[in-house]
This record gives structure tokens, C-alpha cells and sequence, in this order.
């Protein structure tokens, strides 16, 4: 009987362990009125979005949305940031599963373009 404990803990251990190494991070870095990285091909998956606030002046944010889609009732909630990005710091969306497919990210604050992020 132990020993069945111990295979059922440790098989959920292992599928605990797979499944929180599956979570990316991608950094990002804003500049004044623009995003250093301009372009950003990806794997389906699950993302962790880390805006970083560089020099600016002023708070900034992060919206991801499908490409073409105009307006707040298309972005991403989960890839807002968890708050705002205050000047030299850093601040993390939450969870973003990833389909295959070609998206836009920029930050309305800032105010940036348009960028484009393909998944794969």
C-alpha cells in the first residue's frame, strides 16, 4: 500500500512539475512611444507577459489582441499586465495560453504602434 501511495504521489509530482515548466516568459521593453522588440514568432503554449518600463516618464501597460481587431471587447484580458508599469520597473500579465495565429500587441499609454506577434 505504500508503495502505491508513493507511485501516485510521485506520478503527480511529475505531472505537476511538466506542467509549470510549460509556462514561458516573455520580457519585453518599452521605450518612449515604442517597443524595442518589434516583431516576436512564438510556439503555441502558455505565456507570462513581463513589461519592462524603460525610462519613459510615466506609467505604461501592454494589450494583446488578434490581429485586425479594433477595440477593448477584443484584447486579452489575461495579458494585461497585473498593474501598471511605473518608470524603471517591471510588472507581469497573467497566464496566456497561445494558439496558432497572428496577433498585435502595443500599449495605449505609452502610446506605441501596432506590433506583430505570429504563433506557430
Amino acid at each position: 500500500m505504500k508503495k502505491l501511495i508513493a507511485i501516485v504521489v510521485l506520478v503527480f509530482g511529475i505531472s505537476f512539475t511538466s506542467t509549470a515548466q510549460q509556462v514561458k516568459t516573455v520580457a519585453l521593453e518599452q521605450t518612449k512611444g515604442e517597443f524595442t522588440q518589434k516583431q516576436l514568432t512564438l510556439s503555441e503554449g502558455t505565456y507570462v507577459f513581463e513589461i519592462s518600463n524603460n525610462g519613459i516618464g510615466h506609467e505604461v501597460g501592454f494589450v494583446l489582441v488578434p490581429q485586425g481587431k479594433k477595440g477593448a471587447a477584443h484584447h486579452i484580458k489575461n495579458a494585461y499586465v497585473t498593474k501598471a508599469v511605473a518608470t524603471n520597473k517591471k510588472s507581469s500579465s497573467k497566464k496566456v495560453t497561445l494558439k496558432k495565429g497572428t496577433y498585435e500587441y502595443f500599449c495605449p499609454l505609452n502610446p506605441t504602434p501596432r506590433y506583430t506577434l505570429v504563433v506557430k
